[in-house]
């Protein structure tokens, strides 16, 4: 029987995880508001798939430059606190080589979830044409459902956290239809 993965190792890729999520959805709503309202272009597969590669992208630089970026700079930071004689000399070692990996996992996590939360509320709008308002709501509610994971997870109020995220799409979906970009 396959071992299950440590939990210790899911918290190193929180980040990327619901940063990409959230940026796929919110992708998703902006770019094809009009559509998924009934006043742009049909939806489709290949909408589905150009929004899920362009919000991709953007995830793939964002999350790996900021994740790289942090990591390099608790280096830093380290090699200060240990009054090391050459600044950034951590960076530089084989601790630099293990941040530029784990960076490309968290890029790729981010990547990931990026592309399946712009690409499948869509998709799903192709699924049902003429009621692709619903993707909306479902967007809006995943939206919550992850707020109220997250309050949970950071013990915060979780009623609290999905409302504030699911509310956080309904002025993001009425700026994608007033950009009526799709």
């Amino acid at each position: 029987m396959k071992a299950a993965v440590p939990r210790h190792v899911w918290l190193h890729y929180r980040l990327p995880l619901v940063l990409g999520l959230t940026d796929g959805l919110l992708n998703a709503l902006t770019l094809t508001a009009a559509s998924l309202l009934g006043s742009g272009v049909t939806v489709s597969w290949a909408l589905a798939a150009r929004v899920g590669g362009a919000s991709l992208v953007t995830a793939a630089f964002t999350i790996f430059v900021a994740d790289y970026a942090e990591r390099r700079a608790r280096l830093v930071r380290a090699g200060a606190q240990l009054n090391l004689t050459e600044r950034g000399r951590p960076a530089t070692t084989h601790l630099g080589r293990l941040a530029l990996g784990r960076s490309f996992m968290a890029m790729g996590v981010a990547c990931v979830m990026s592309f399946a939360g712009a690409a499948l509320p869509i998709a799903a709008g192709a699924l049902v044409p003429r009621r692709s308002w619903i993707v909306v709501v479902l967007a809006v509610l995943v939206l919550a459902g992850l707020g109220a994971a997250l309050g949970r997870t950071v013990a915060g109020r979780p009623v609290r956290w999905a409302v504030t995220m699911g509310t956080g799409g309904v002025p993001v979906t009425w700026i994608g239809l007033l950009l009526h970009i799709a």
